[in-house]
């Protein structure tokens, strides 16, 4: 399958070109040429599948015309070696736990599946001229994207993974999961917020010395092998839900920040699954909010929220939402509503349910369960994504309902490691200098 650029002005690119160069030469991001309908029996015998099995059907329409059955295979069951289970929280509402995987966050799933996709890619040209050129991952973090692509990488031949991060902007939890690794894994604390991390990794690609001196992609969910497999865990939701008989007006909620998640939701619908509608839950960062009410998109610097993760004023993906829909803004609207809401409303939410139900949501699956809480109709049940374990923001969250936060092993061994990080400005000249001199 080919891939084209949302700004229509580069050539079209196989996948493993999508993948290797990330960002298309007009800087628009790729878009696959077509997307194939999942056939009626798919979704009749889904409820009986497991994640693997469901995922796999949903990667071979999309990459099974580039990768070889047994090799995809692999690929997706290597990847998904971690459940994702919808539980119940109250009412109608279910919550899609989403941190079950190696760094507690749903990034897991996309990172992981495009390390070994571009392994994969990188393994070929091995065998093609005899050498392995390595390849140089750029990627931008407001918190769990790093930690999730650093360790989806983590020791993967011929490849080198650059995470920009915002100096003092993530989780102490977040920071000790990227900056400790070492080996093929180099932190840069950027003097910024994650805008400037953004625009210092799309500028790389742009600068057409720098790549010349080195063969750069970026994990970001800009990248087509970063965002695809995310479409995987919504019709796994589906199918659990469909084991209890709630599959019927089905309502997703997708707390939102750079929008590749639930730009991954809107393509599983195009896919045929069958939910009624989603809601982009945001913090105080409402561009996306913002655009649904009024037609208008404003992007705009970046506030920091205790919802980190969503602390985007520019999401990337906000190109393919507007591709995928004609730039019609009235087809935008029949599907997707929104919701934003204060860090006092989001901490208020998490105390509540916390103290309500038992249930514990960390600060961006309290905006995911609030916009369903205000915004389920009758007869509607609603799944909002749990993004990450609460651990991951264990002082805001204790802070906030009073109570320890059991910290899981696996993030206990990542704070056990010593910090490494390269500081730099937020002038692309300094990142580019930086780079030139590897």
């Amino acid at each position: 399958m080919h891939y084209y650029s949302t700004n229509q002005q580069a050539p079209l690119a196989s996948l493993e070109e999508a993948v290797v160069r990330g960002l298309a030469t007009d800087k628009g991001l790729y878009m696959p040429e077509r997307i194939k309908q999942l056939p009626k029996d798919f979704f009749d015998g889904i409820a009986e599948m497991s994640f693997q099995e469901i995922a796999y059907q949903v990667a071979d329409a999309f990459f099974g015309e580039d990768i070889p059955a047994e090799e995809l295979k692999r690929i997706v069951y290597d990847t998904l070696a971690f459940d994702a289970p919808v539980v119940y929280v109250d009412g109608n509402i279910h919550s899609l736990e989403l941190y079950h995987g190696p760094t507690l966050a749903f990034k897991d799933v996309g990172a992981r599946f495009m390390a070994r996709l571009l392994g994969y890619f990188n393994g070929l040209r091995s065998t093609v001229d005899g050498q392995q050129k390595m390849v140089n991952v750029l990627v931008a973090t407001s918190g769990d994207t790093g930690s999730a692509v650093a360790n989806g990488f983590l020791c993967v031949e011929g490849i080198h993974v650059y995470v920009l991060y915002p100096k003092g902007k993530v989780s102490a939890i977040q920071e000790c999961q990227f900056t400790t690794l070492g080996q093929n894994i180099t932190a840069l604390e950027v003097d910024g917020v994650f805008d400037d991390c953004q625009r210092l990794v799309k500028s790389a690609f742009m600068d057409a010395e720098l790549n010349a001196h080195m063969r750069l992609t970026s994990a970001n969910s800009i990248n087509v092998a970063r965002f695809l497999p995310q479409a995987f865990y919504y019709f796994y939701a589906y199918a659990q839900m469909k084991r209890q008989g709630k599959e019927g007006e089905l309502v997703i909620c997708v707390p939102s920040g750079n929008f590749g998640n639930i730009c991954a939701g809107l393509f599983a619908h195009r896919m045929g699954l069958p939910i009624k509608r989603f809601i982009a839950a945001n913090n105080s960062n409402d561009i996306f909010y913002q655009y649904l009410l009024t037609g208008e998109y404003h992007p705009r610097a970046s506030v920091q929220t205790i919802a980190n993760a969503m602390d985007v004023g520019d999401p990337s993906n906000f190109a393919r939402i507007l591709d995928l829909y004609g730039h019609s803004h009235a087809d935008i609207c029949k599907l997707i509503s929104g919701a934003a809401y204060t860090d006092e409303q989001i901490a208020e939410t998490l105390a509540d349910t916390y103290h309500r139900t038992g249930y514990l949501l960390d600060p961006h699956g309290a905006c995911g369960y609030r916009a369903l809480s205000e915004g389920l109709r009758d007869g509607e049940q609603g799944v909002f994504l749990e993004t990450a374990h609460p651990a991951k923001f264990r002082d805001t969250v204790e802070g906030i309902i009073g109570d320890e936060v059991a910290v899981p092993e696996k993030l206990q061994a990542f704070m056990r490691g010593t910090k490494q990080s390269v500081p730099m400005t937020a002038a692309f000249e300094d990142f580019k200098a930086y780079l030139m001199s590897v």
